[in-house]
């Protein structure tokens, strides 16, 4: 899978521009601030339907517009796509491919395959478990839409559930028969999720711990932690703990548990990496896991994604520099620096220089 072209019109700060790209290795380099990563958050927009680092779309419309248009030309195996993105400042997101309408995320996610690398990846070994359950449910969303089906249903009843809970505190009805009702749906969708985080961080921990033998010969182990403590993760057996919890559930007026609190546990030679490793220990893994990531897709979907690098090559060292650069070598690969020394430059790169919004040069 590769991307040809992106075209963007009041968007962040540009304006009105269109760039090609390479099949290969597209270094986007330039000053701080000039709309390097904007590039990048276009491309992860047409994967996943929003921005990876905007709370709202109308961050994403340039000042003083009323809406923005984006236009992304990729490809897999099979055919080509052209895909179109518009936001409007008062208004819904409008997102078509080859002219079809996309009314659901789920369906979007089934088209272009990226994985994203930067800086802030390192949450996933020391950030807070929301970042660990957001990297599980962005991958685990793109290769299977029904588990964004059932994760969207599950919060949505997590929702009335909590707002049952507020009134019951003040009623104080422990024995309320619609807490149950609401604790029945969870189960059912609690027993689909956890089926599914199971198997992929399963399979993500094989193929990281891989890696990350292969980059430092240290021993990575990634570890699925439910909030749910059952023997079994059938919805049965889900419902019966959640009615367990009800006093409790009462007198916090809030859920206190569920699969809105699982984790991860990320260790290095026996070691939990959040607390006792050192932050390149803790690089190596949250690259690991990352490039797993990519690995698992191809595993599912038979291509490689298309990998989006922000800014990461300054964080790494020359062996995992080099490392990335040979995991990679074939693939299409996006990557933003401050300039055009980094170790992923091929002859086949193509140089595509960035300044205050605009293409200045592309080289290759």
């Amino acid at each position: 899978m590769y991307i040809s072209s992106l075209t963007l019109q009041n968007f962040r700060n540009y304006a009105s521009e269109k760039i090609e790209f390479s099949p290969y290795t597209n270094v986007i380099y330039g000053d701080n601030a000039q709309g390097k990563t904007n590039i990048l958050e276009a491309v992860y927009l047409f994967s996943q339907g929003r921005s990876h680092r905007a709370k709202t779309d109308r961050e994403l419309i340039k000042f003083g517009k009323d809406f923005a248009k984006l236009g992304l030309e990729f490809h897999d195996a099979d055919r080509d796509y052209k895909a179109s993105v518009q936001l409007i400042k008062n208004g819904k997101k409008n997102i078509k491919i080859n002219h079809v309408q996309i009314t659901k995320l789920s369906m979007l996610m089934s088209y272009l395959n990226v994985v994203m690398f930067s800086p802030e990846d390192l949450g996933l070994v020391k950030g807070a478990p929301s970042e660990r359950r957001r990297f599980i449910d962005s991958a685990i969303s793109r290769l299977y839409p029904r588990y964004l089906t059932s994760l969207i249903d599950y919060h949505k009843v997590l929702a009335q559930k909590n707002s049952h809970l507020k009134t019951l505190k003040i009623k104080g009805e422990p024995s309320d028969v619609m807490l149950s009702v609401w604790n029945e749906q969870l189960a059912v969708e609690a027993a689909k999720i956890m089926e599914y985080r199971t198997e992929f961080v399963r399979v993500i921990d094989s193929f990281a711990s891989k890696i990350q033998k292969e980059i430092s010969g240290e021993d990575l182990k990634i570890t699925y932690v439910p909030d749910i403590k059952t023997e079994s993760a059938d919805k049965s057996t889900i419902f019966k703990y959640f009615e367990r919890n009800r006093r409790r559930e009462i007198d916090f007026a809030s859920a206190q548990t569920g699969i809105q609190r699982d984790d991860l546990r990320v260790s290095v030679n026996g070691k939990d990496a959040r607390t006792y490793c050192s932050q390149g220990q803790q690089r190596t893994a949250a690259l690991s896991a990352k490039i797993a990531e990519a690995d698992y897709m191809q595993s599912v979907k038979d291509e490689y994604p298309v990998l989006l690098l922000d800014d990461i090559m300054s964080e790494l060292d020359i062996n995992r520099r080099m490392y990335l650069a040979e995991k990679i070598r074939g693939k299409q690969v996006l990557i933003t620096s401050t300039d055009t020394d980094v170790a992923l430059s091929t002859e086949n790169t193509r140089l595509i220089k960035i300044k205050n919004g605009a293409v200045i040069k592309e080289d290759g």
